[in-house]
């Protein structure tokens, strides 16, 4: 990165005696950070992009701190809506028309830019397709009503205009809209079918998981057995908030983590991701005010692995 590309630079030398702590963590409780924006996500980025040094050398964002140690963070211009580029990447569409957008978005696309991924999202797609919905609803997250983690498949709405896209954002905020998920869910659950209640925060030390607690936003997840499988339970979930991570939040704090999830379970389960899926989206019609719904089959991906794991025997007792 060039002189031009850096907006600011901040030193700190490392005094007395540190607790072990990671570079970006150590960093992440100074209070120059946090005031300029820079979260340990974003720290974590800056240090896999070399642009923090620990005595002249590149760090890695693990590394320990120690006492007197020189530590200098290059922080780069802050994303600018010009920034935000059209480009050519292939997203299934489900529903369009001249208000909004229905896509049936893959695993692994990010919704918008962000820390460790600036372009290459969704939002860079839907730029390309629908140019006019820069703007709408924001310049950073133009169109955008909703996200879905980037390891998690499925349907979202987005807006192509203002009026559109408030009258989906206060659909949302009074829980007009319908969100309903399938996922994989570890070991089998019990009771069958429930209602989990339970406020979630940001995790007090590992800043980028969420966590139940008492301090937290009110977050409540429905759920019902789908099918009894060898080991574990498919269920329908069905958001009635939308907390960040929340049904894998829900999930593992009910003791049945969601499978292949490497945030808050094992980070295994045969479809190489975390098996949720966004299969069913309902809202009323911004224009028409008609109910619209739409659903999205599970990826190949995850019907393999279900097929898998309907053909081998339970592996716990009835």
């Amino acid at each position: 990165m060039t002189a031009a590309a850096v907006s600011a630079r901040y030193e700190f030398v490392v005094g007395g005696n540190p607790r072990p702590s990671r570079l970006d963590a150590w960093l992440a409780g100074q209070p120059r950070m946090p005031a300029a924006g820079l979260s340990r996500s974003r720290l974590h980025a800056l240090a896999t992009d070399g642009l923090i040094t620990v005595n002249g050398a590149p760090a890695r964002p693990a590394q320990r701190v120690r006492h007197r140690d020189v530590i200098v963070v290059l922080a780069p211009p802050p994303q600018s809506p010009a920034d935000l580029a059209p480009q050519d990447i292939p997203i299934a569409v489900v529903y369009e028309d001249s208000h909004i957008v229905v896509v049936d978005k893959p695993a692994g696309l990010a919704v918008h830019p962000g820390p460790g991924h600036p372009d290459g999202t969704l939002v860079n797609a839907l730029l390309a397709r629908c140019p006019d919905i820069r703007g709408i609803g924001g310049e950073l997250r133009p169109g955008i009503v909703h996200r879905l983690d980037r390891d998690t498949s499925g349907l979202l709405v987005a807006a192509k205009g203002q009026l559109a896209h408030q009258n989906l954002t206060e659909q949302l905020k009074n829980r007009a809209m319908v969100k309903e998920y399938l996922a994989v869910a570890v070991g089998r659950v019990t009771p069958e079918s429930g209602t989990i209640d339970a406020a979630i925060a940001r995790h007090p030390y590992h800043r980028q998981r969420m966590a139940v607690s008492a301090g937290g936003r009110r977050a409540r997840t429905h759920y019902e057995t789908e099918e009894v499988l060898a080991g574990n339970t498919l269920l329908r979930v069905r958001l009635e908030t939308g907390r960040t991570h929340q049904i894998r939040v829900h999930l593992a704090y009910l003791g049945y983590p969601v499978l292949g999830d490497a945030i808050y379970g094992r980070g295994s389960g045969g479809a190489g991701r975390q098996f949720l899926h966004a299969a069913r989206l309902g809202f009323w019609h911004p224009a028409s005010g008609e109910w619209s719904e739409h659903r999205a089959p599970l990826p190949d991906e995850l019907a393999h692995a279900l097929g898998r794991m309907r053909n081998r025997p339970p592996t716990y007792p009835d």
